[in-house]
């Protein structure tokens, strides 16, 4: 049985570690806010991911194999864990943005605006219903937020990351496409940061940027390793 270190390294099991980071986030929002209708938001995702792993993956990514000298380290665990849970708070955040933008688009829609009134009628952001926001003001606060706590792991990670490129490759940089894809991606949220917090962006601008870095992480975490050719690479289409 390999353990968890070993585990980590193997795209199987980082997606089942991903599903269960969007479970629990999904759970602790829900708990803390009071807002039952974000399940419908984020539970497709979570049961994609976990189809995904479990049943289209080939075979030979689901076997145990050695890992490689580069992978026999404790920087393992803590790259990428910490990956993976900024992974999951982007991509929660970012579905958020995506929902917003596609219900501000829509929301002059009669059957739209019925589902609106009837989610913000059930559901207040606080207690005091003096307080109480509209379903898209909570999409995108709660996106704000939950992007606010998934790029300080995503910093960490890159960092931790290229720390461990250096032990084991002697270079804390080489540009792989991994490295590279995950540096735009945290450009990206970035700028979307600094435009919420400096130019105080809000609305369907702001969810526009979030909602580009929800495609960002898919091809950093899954288009780079299935599909390019660098040290990352599980050479599945290549």
């Amino acid at each position: 049985m390999r353990t968890v270190l070993e585990a980590l390294a193997y795209i199987y099991e980082s997606l089942i570690f991903l599903s269960w980071c969007l479970s629990f986030l999904l759970v602790s929002i829900q708990v803390n806010t009071k807002i039952s209708w974000l399940g419908v938001l984020l539970s497709p995702a979570i049961l994609l991911i976990y189809t995904f792993g479990s049943f289209y993956l080939p075979n030979d990514l689901h076997q145990i194999s050695p890992l490689i000298p580069a992978l026999k380290s404790n920087w393992l665990m803590m790259h990428v864990t910490v990956m993976l849970l900024s992974y999951a708070a982007l991509l929660s955040g970012s579905l958020l943005a995506i929902a917003f933008v596609i219900l501000s688009i829509f929301k002059k829609s009669q059957k739209i605006g019925q589902l609106l009134f009837l989610l913000n009628h059930k559901n207040n952001f606080s207690e005091n219903p003096t307080l109480e926001l509209t379903i898209l003001e909570n999409l995108d606060n709660l996106s704000y937020r939950i992007i606010g706590l998934g790029f300080p792991f995503l910093t960490v990670g890159i960092l931790s990351g290229a720390v461990w490129a250096n032990e084991a490759w002697g270079s804390y940089w080489s540009w792989d496409p991994k490295e590279t894809w995950a540096l735009i991606t945290w450009l990206i949220f970035a700028i979307y940061l600094h435009m919420r917090f400096v130019r105080q962006w809000v609305g369907l601008k702001a969810s526009l940027l979030a909602s580009l870095g929800f495609f960002l992480i898919w091809i950093c975490y899954l288009g780079v390793n299935l599909l390019g050719k660098g040290l990352h690479s599980y050479g599945w289409f290549v």
